[in-house]
């Protein structure tokens, strides 16, 4: 079984593809093409190349209507093995030639974009399941392999791992590693970052390097987190260890309807202070209850699911429901709720069809302590309704933790055709500016990329020095995924950045 990517929306073409960045792009000559060629199978034709420099990002989206691509990679590699991927970053590092990982690119923050051009290294080719140890609950896989293909192997043998993300069916494990993913059952199973065990991953220099490995080491760093997250900055992920979990045998849902966004939010609080874990509890504001959880604009709805072994689900389910029918002016409500969004949880065809009519869409998730979540979630709307063109701001909760949880803004303007990327850089800086003045973080699972890149010293402070150490020392000559994460690009590649 082999899941096929998916393109976002059709490239609009006559036979030519235009670039709709500048960037400085190092010359990769025939003699390079010629080299790269021969170390793995590689694609230099305009549409090969073109389809495969870009992502899910929204703000992409519009310009694939208009004939363009962020920018276009000189060639797409795909190697089938650990040693092709370093054999071709030895070279590509020799020769100063940019190269951009990327697996089922259903990025939402332009992360897969080869912004200086170079070599687009797609992972899918190294695919599937390498072992399964039953006794200690951890598979190996390879990082080109998508999800429903993972679930596939697993389940016949009584396991899953549990990671559901919105992208499920056109993600690959190597992408939830590198842009630290979370599945909509994480409260449960936790992010991509709870499920890691280990990781091998080629270095810059071809170096192939071997972490983690053991439960709970205390042998320094972990250094399994230095790449989970990274983006394809620091290292190619080239095979991941992760944990796995025996197949549940219990299943209950349930639904509640909130007299106001706040109430739920602490009920939401209580519940997880007190130990019960859900694998769905998901909280959305009166706009987006009325839009899709049967709401009528005065109730905002609580979408509660779990599974696993029935003691366990059955103890969760009691805290769920005591914690939310002490909340005043709380009530059950229909329990088919749940499954409408289980049929429905993936479904991104409203974003295509808006973007074809000229709208901006897009979604901003964030992390925050349970302290600052009522805050953040008024001034962000607020921010981005005070933009321009602005149509709505709304906001669900999508996954908690005993010490916050993650909101998850969707917002829509619909600016004039020569304002459509003015609005949305404003959409995302209002945004951005509102959640990190009230105590809030960068991003809770879509990663940074390109669009966020602008934040991330802001974000990360005194750290951010750190990160540009730990970049310059795995990566010197700053070819893996140039102009990402906010990190120095050489300066010779130097230039106009967008926005």
């Amino acid at each position: 079984m082999t899941t096929e990517i998916t393109p976002p929306i059709e490239l609009a073409s006559d036979g030519v593809v235009a670039d709709r960045f500048g960037h400085r792009t190092p010359v990769v000559t025939a003699e390079h093409l010629e080299r790269i060629t021969a170390i793995c199978a590689t694609d230099v034709s305009a549409s090969g190349t073109a389809e495969a420099s870009r992502d899910w990002w929204p703000l992409s989206m519009h310009w694939a209507l208009r004939g363009e691509v962020p920018k276009r990679a000189v060639a797409v590699c795909r190697p089938a093995s650990t040693n092709e991927v370093s054999r071709l970053l030895a070279y590509c590092n020799e020769h100063v030639i940019p190269v951009t990982a990327a697996g089922g690119r259903s990025g939402v923050c332009g992360a897969s974009t080869p912004l200086h051009g170079g070599v687009l290294l797609d992972t899918t080719a190294m695919h599937g399941v390498v072992s399964v140890d039953d006794e200690s609950l951890t598979v190996e896989v390879l990082p080109g392999t998508f999800g429903p293909d993972l679930e596939a192997h697993l389940r016949p043998l009584g396991l899953t791992v549990g990671h559901f993300p919105q992208s499920f069916d056109i993600a690959t494990v190597g992408g939830w590693v590198a842009c630290r993913g979370a599945g909509q059952y994480s409260t449960r199973y936790g992010k991509i970052e709870d499920m890691v065990v280990g990781l091998e991953v080629v270095l810059a220099d071809g170096s192939i390097v071997r972490t983690g490995g053991a439960p709970r080491a205390a042998a320094g760093p972990d250094l399994d987190q230095i790449f989970i997250g990274s983006e394809g900055t620091l290292g190619v992920v080239t095979r991941v260890w992760l944990r796995c979990h025996p197949l549940a045998t219990s299943e209950r849902r349930a639904a509640f309807g909130f007299a106001s966004f706040e109430s739920g939010l602490d009920a939401c609080r209580r519940i997880l202070r007190r130990g019960g874990t859900p694998a769905v509890l998901r909280l959305y504001d009166a706009p987006e209850s009325q839009r899709g959880q049967g709401g009528d604009g005065s109730v905002c709805v609580l979408l509660v699911l779990d599974e696993g072994d029935r003691a366990s689900v059955d103890a969760s389910m009691s805290i769920v429901e005591e914690e939310c029918l002490a909340t005043p002016e709380c009530a059950p409500r229909d329990v088919e709720l749940v499954e409408r969004w289980m049929h429905h949880r993936n479904d991104t065809s409203a974003l295509q069809a808006l973007t074809k009519k000229g709208f901006v869409v897009d979604t901003m998730e964030i992390a925050a302590p349970w302290g600052r979540l009522s805050e953040i979630f008024d001034a962000t709307r607020a921010a981005m309704l005070a933009v321009p063109h602005a149509r709505t701001a709304t906001c669900h909760l999508s996954h908690s933790y005993v010490d916050g949880a993650c909101l998850y803004f969707t917002f829509a303007a619909n600016p004039p055709a020569d304002a459509v990327e003015s609005t949305y850089a404003a959409l995302w800086d209002a945004g951005t500016r509102a959640v990190l003045a009230h105590g809030g973080n960068l991003s809770h699972h879509h990663g940074v990329g390109l669009n966020r890149a602008r934040f991330v010293r802001e974000a990360l402070g005194s750290g951010f020095a750190v990160l540009c150490a730990v970049k310059t020392a795995l990566d010197p000559n700053g070819i893996l995924n140039p102009g990402k994460m906010g990190l120095p690009v050489p300066s010779d590649w130097e230039g106009p950045q967008w926005p």
